[in-house]
């Protein structure tokens, strides 16, 4: 039997419609600044712009020079760090190749209250405290963890391994699995017999970034697996996973796209918002 498909954009309408009275009262403004024209980013930012409208967030597409400099971007940054009326903005990654290698420097400029991917060490370090500190936490995870609650999946006493250990998505995926009672696996390049791993997941999640890299071997019966990978093979957006195989193995799949992809802008309009509230009730306490 074929495994249930967890929808992320079943679950992020659901999600985005309960916020939406919250957005119309707190009225937040997300902006978003693409440097250069990398067309997955493009087409990621159109998504972002897209879901904010459906439940009226003001939002803002800032597309800069690929040319521009650094200082010119970290200029940028802290103009809309300044700005009142701006409640939180992401600096889309990739950047172009020559200001890629300053991506932490980048990163580290945006004002914590305003950073709305979680990216910076601030928002990471409060998801490291406890479930009771994630206020701004990076996006895919959050979304990746909304979603396991959207479908009732558990998470408490399972076997959560994750293929991946980026800061992005692997590394906090972890301590937000932890932060809920389940015993995590990280793996990377170097695990040695990671088929053997991987076979005892309750719940294993792909994110490395490498086309169909999970087969159907790797994946124990009735497992819950959750493909967060996206390349281009023949034109087609892949996951990390063997979808076709793997779904007559496991119990629930999310799909790719329409998985975890827009879980993550989900996740991200939802930081916003909670950015929005955190700004007021700092003014008010500053009164």
């Amino acid at each position: 039997m074929s495994a249930l498909l967890l929808s992320g954009r079943e679950a992020s309408a659901a999600i985005l419609a309960a916020l939406k009275p919250k957005i119309g009262k707190l009225d937040p403004k997300l902006v978003v600044v693409q440097v250069g024209d990398d067309p997955g980013s493009s087409s990621y930012i159109k998504q972002k712009i897209k879901s904010a409208a459906e439940v009226g967030m003001r939002s803002e597409h800032c597309h800069l020079a690929s040319s521009m400099s650094l200082e010119e971007l970290l200029s940028k940054v802290a103009e809309l760090n300044a700005d009142p009326d701006v409640t939180g903005f992401i600096v889309q990654l990739p950047l172009p190749d020559h200001l890629q290698p300053h991506v932490p420097e980048i990163i580290r400029a945006i004002d914590p209250k305003k950073d709305v991917d979680g990216f910076g060490a601030y928002n990471l370090g409060k998801v490291f405290l406890s479930k009771e500190f994630e206020h701004l936490p990076p996006a895919t995870p959050a979304g990746i963890i909304m979603l396991l609650e959207y479908y009732k999946i558990p998470v408490a006493g399972k076997h959560v391994v994750i293929v991946g250990r980026s800061n992005i998505v692997g590394k906090p995926l972890a301590v937000m699995m932890l932060n809920r009672d389940a015993t995590v696996t990280v793996c990377h390049s170097k695990t040695k017999n990671l088929s053997a791993i991987t076979k005892q997941a309750d719940i294993l999640v792909a994110a490395i970034g490498k086309p169909k890299f999970i087969t159907g071997d790797m994946v124990k019966p009735g497992a819950i697996v959750i493909d967060v990978g996206t390349s281009r093979v023949d034109g087609k957006l892949t996951g990390d996973v063997d979808f076709e195989v793997v779904q007559e193995i496991a119990s629930a799949i999310t799909p790719v796209p329409g998985g975890v992809g827009p879980m993550t802008v989900c996740s991200l309009i939802k930081n916003c918002v909670q950015a929005k509230e955190r700004q007021m009730k700092d003014m008010q306490t500053n009164i």
